[in-house]
């Protein structure tokens, strides 16, 4: 995939040299994008289904690319460690990030963000969106969602909740629950779900709030499901009940995508998003996609810039109203 360099007659005009020229520019605008691996930061812990899906798109966009793209874990903090490590990068396509929904509300939840998702990124492509759930432990006393939300109400305060971080979509949804219902519930932010899944095997925590990553532990016998948080019931669940169907008026569903750093070349862009739509299509990552119950929701560099501006505004006026701080 060869970049066409960018003609210095503009630079020339202006009476610069061709160094000067050099340095207004990227200098890989001048060559052939990737030259070398490029580093794929994913902000949760290894072995959840975040993990194992970015390093199969990894992989693929990889086989396009034609130089590795080599997927880096860097979990805790609610799923922000990329952005934040990528917001202060080189602008030259060689550092990535995958992007969950919390790099829109951390920083509006502290009062000295780390990064501002709306100048510090690059947004490049829009992947697909987790299925989220309610599971409890087999031998938990509560059969069903409505029976949790009963004990919750009757007992403030005495339900420990677990998320893979502040500021997640598991988080946020878990607090508007509990305004809805009038409960209390103390969260417990993990570094990713297979923390937030141990904690609730050895009974640290009550209840895990999470991505569709509890699936085996499910159909193991190990966790029962009470609930997701989708539009339609899950193929793979299909006793479990929607939000809504439970008489809570919520559907969340949490898109991620991948970005760089602010001021990338146009081409690189271009370049990374063309290896990650035909990555996203493989059969190999739909295949996977398939198995979490999540749907592909590609979407270009100019659409997702676009959905992360209305993402930021829309979760910061619900921050606000609910008064949520990050612990």
């Amino acid at each position: 995939m060869t970049i066409t360099p960018i003609p210095r007659r503009g630079a020339l005009m202006l009476g610069l040299g061709a160094g000067a020229a050099a340095l207004a520019r990227p200098a890989l605008a001048q060559g052939r994008f990737p030259d070398k691996p490029i580093r794929m930061v994913v902000p949760w812990s290894p072995g959840g289904a975040s993990d194992i899906l970015m390093r199969a798109l990894s992989e693929q966009a990889s086989k396009r690319l034609g130089q590795p793209v080599i997927p880096e874990n860097r979990s805790g903090a609610g799923g922000i460690l990329g952005a934040q490590l990528v917001s202060t990068s080189r602008p030259d396509g060689y550092v990535l990030t995958q992007t969950p929904i919390s790099i829109f509300r951390y920083p509006q939840m502290v009062a000295r963000p780390p990064f501002d998702p709306m100048k510090d990124l690059t947004y490049i492509a829009q992947i697909t969106g987790y299925l989220f759930g309610v599971a409890v432990r087999a031998d938990a006393p509560w059969k069903d969602f409505k029976e949790l939300l009963a004990y919750a109400k009757a007992n403030p305060g005495k339900i420990n909740y677990g998320t893979p971080g502040s500021g997640t979509s598991l988080h946020i949804t878990m607090e508007q629950i509990a305004a809805q219902q009038g409960i209390e519930w103390t969260q417990v932010p993990f570094r990713g779900a297979s923390e937030n899944m141990q904690s609730l095997l050895a009974g640290n925590t009550q209840v895990c709030a999470e991505t569709s990553a509890w699936g085996e532990l499910v159909q193991s016998g190990q966790f029962r499901l009470l609930c997701v948080w989708s539009g339609e019931r899950a193929k793979r669940f299909p006793d479990a009940p929607t939000l809504k169907e439970l008489g809570i008026d919520i559907v969340s569903t949490s898109p991620y995508g991948v970005a760089g750093p602010a001021g990338m070349d146009p081409a690189v862009v271009q370049a990374l998003e063309t290896a990650l739509r035909e990555g996203a299509q493989d059969p190999v990552h739909t295949a996977l996609l398939e198995k979490y119950d999540m749907a592909p929701a590609f979407l270009g560099s100019a659409d997702y810039t676009a959905a992360a501006r209305k993402q930021y505004e829309e979760d910061g006026a619900m921050i606000r109203r609910l008064g949520l701080k990050a612990s």
